[in-house]
């Protein structure tokens, strides 16, 4: 008997249902609880004094607010383990929504898990130090230690479990409203007319984006694949991929790393890398890159896996109006056609590569890999087809963008 009560050990219900912390494999005494209820303010007051004293992220002595939250957890913690060894209809849900809110504002605090968890592990060791020391000074017979113990230590798991689901909930959520915000910046950073810097400046910061001075915006020729097969790009990349293509928009572009980081995320992807633009200027970036892709696909921009729309800046002036192209060869290729195929063909072929040698025949062989006489003589047929037109510098400006453009395209005259 403790202070004029019984206290049983076996006789009495099992602290809790089959998956609670009461329904250990040793029973809890009957009447457990309500001798240890008079110690709980002493056992609740040394175990918040161990946190904050040997956990620094929980020490704000100035933050009222703050020890409230810590003092509140400890509270439900203990108050809710007492209730369980009291019998089987406890009800845990109040506890459970309690560490699941705690577990929350961890996530909101910027803590991980680990920290909690130090604090969980702290609270139990003072608990059953506390316990120890009253059946020590016989308050308690030492055969409640056992049962005890177990049931504080499944509790304890119990309490871990719902922390846990409570901080991964709000990390996800999170995460989804950061990527909303990411998602939101790609467009304001992309839209024509642009959209005010103060406007990209608030929602950058909302997102956790650093301003950079300039972008480049990345288009991925893919169907939307399942969320493991996305590029994983670098933290400092903004990306979404709900829309085809898919777009990243990668800050200072000509930053040490940048290409290789970019490679390495888009690797097996076929993607267009818009050239690099002032911050406002997205959208020109986007459009480049665009009509990249769209010439990548029809081949006349190389078929690898990572174009560069720097590299290939005349083609892309080449073909922003190919009806201008056609004009231009319709006016100034005409003559071509009077000759039959294939040394049509091979007439253009010389021709374009007469012109943009500097009009040097022995390069020119040197680049179709002819002799040189055969070279001569297609020169002195196009004198023949064009006439004075040959040697006039501006038609032969023309000629030669439109001999290129019909390069590219590999189509008939």
């Amino acid at each position: 008997m403790v202070n004029g009560s019984p206290l049983l050990v076996g006789d009495g219900p099992q602290g809790g249902p089959a998956d609670s912390p009461g329904s250990a494999a040793q029973p809890v005494p009957d009447g457990l609880h309500e001798h240890l209820r008079p110690f709980l303010p002493d056992i609740t007051a040394e175990v918040v004094r161990a946190i904050r004293t040997e956990i620094p992220e929980y020490a704000r002595p100035m933050d009222d607010t703050y020890m409230h939250v810590v003092n509140r957890g400890v509270e439900a913690a203990l108050t809710g383990f007492l209730a369980r060894l009291g019998g089987p209809g406890v009800d845990w849900e109040p506890v459970r929504a309690t560490y699941q809110h705690i577990g929350r504002g961890e996530a909101d605090e910027g803590r991980s898990l680990d920290t909690f968890q130090t604090a969980l592990r702290l609270g139990a060791r003072v608990t059953w130090r506390r316990v120890s020391a009253l059946v020590e000074a016989e308050k308690l017979p030492r055969q409640v230690l056992a049962p005890f113990g177990e049931a504080l230590f499944l509790h304890l798991d119990e309490m871990a479990a719902a922390t846990a689901a409570g901080y991964t909930e709000a990390r996800l959520h999170a995460a989804g409203e950061l990527q909303q915000r990411r998602s939101r910046l790609i467009d304001l950073l992309t839209t024509d007319p642009p959209v005010s810097a103060e406007a990209i400046s608030d929602l950058a910061g909302a997102a956790q984006w650093p301003l950079p001075r300039e972008l480049a915006v990345v288009v991925i020729d893919h169907a939307l694949p399942p969320t493991s097969a996305r590029p994983i790009v670098p933290p400092e990349f903004l990306a979404r991929f709900d829309e085809q293509p898919g777009r990243i928009v990668v800050p200072d572009p000509e930053g040490p790393g940048r290409a290789r980081a970019i490679a390495g995320a888009l690797h097996g992807m076929r993607a267009v890398v818009g050239p690099t633009v002032p911050l406002r200027e997205g959208a020109r970036s986007l459009r480049w890159a665009l009509d990249g892709l769209e010439l990548s696909r029809r081949g006349v921009l190389p078929d690898t896996e990572v174009v560069c729309c720097s590299d290939h800046l005349s083609t892309l002036l080449l073909f922003q109006d190919e009806a201008l192209i056609d004009a231009l060869a319709q006016r100034h290729l005409r003559p071509l056609r009077s000759v039959k195929s294939p040394q049509r063909e091979r007439l253009a072929e010389t021709l374009l590569c007469w012109l943009q040698s500097g009009h040097n025949a022995s390069e020119v062989a040197s680049r179709l890999a002819v002799h040189p006489q055969t070279v001569r003589y297609r020169l002195r047929q196009l004198d023949e087809v064009f006439g004075p037109a040959l040697h006039d510098p501006a038609a032969q400006f023309d000629m030669q963008l439109a001999l290129y453009a019909r390069s590219l395209r590999a189509s008939g005259l």
